[in-house]
């Protein structure tokens, strides 16, 4: 197996970028980068830390990260699994990114940038849903921003209904869960209250 060492060598085997992958960035949250972000429900969450990296789903209704001026971003933390992967690298590190992605549409947009952890009361409550504010809020300064081609959308056909997947021919979670835990934890039963206990806790 042959193996790229070096950036000459990668850039010798790719060519330089065109005109376009390059005007695209910007340092700032233009109006038409505004559009995508307040279009969007979903971005993943790109952090680094002493353990290594993660990457983890952020989701909420449309426009769920607000634009707080054209250098900023704010990121609600909603209830999860505690684990705070993402929350313990941003403390060490504050080197961010964010991939949103917006249904039905081919492109997505990126933002690199650096992160710290608010827990002001009024910007806490000015995120609450059901009367339930997040935990902690991420305040993003924007380093980059740029949009990404619809190539990869395009390729993987993710917005054709037609390739969606049945669930049921995957691994539940319970399922999972108990194979790893010889059944301590998950299971039938653990699959059979997600629902409820997901409406329950969303917020």
């Amino acid at each position: 197996m042959s193996f790229i060492e070096s950036i000459e060598a990668l850039e010798a085997l790719y060519g330089q970028p065109l005109e376009t992958s390059i005007a695209k960035e910007v340092d700032w949250i233009t109006p038409h980068y505004r559009a995508f972000i307040e279009a969007a429900p979903f971005a993943a969450l790109a952090t680094s830390g002493p353990e290594g990296l993660d990457c983890s789903p952020r989701g909420d209704l449309a426009g769920f990260v607000r634009i707080q001026d054209p250098k900023t971003v704010l990121l609600p933390d909603r209830r999860g699994n505690n684990r705070m992967d993402s929350l313990r690298n941003i403390i060490r590190d504050p080197r961010v990114a964010l991939l949103f992605l917006i249904p039905g549409s081919g492109n997505t947009l990126r933002i690199n940038g650096r992160a710290r952890l608010s827990i002001d009361p009024d910007l806490l409550a000015s995120f609450a849903v059901e009367d339930k504010p997040p935990r902690s809020v991420a305040v993003i300064t924007v380093d980059a921003v740029y949009f990404q081609c619809a190539r990869a959308i395009v390729r993987s056909e993710l917005w054709n209904p037609e390739r969606h997947v049945d669930p049921k021919t995957l691994p539940s979670a319970g399922e999972i869960l108990a194979a790893l835990t010889e059944n301590r934890v998950g299971g039938t039963e653990y699959d059979r209250s997600w629902a409820g206990r997901a409406k329950q806790t969303l917020w």
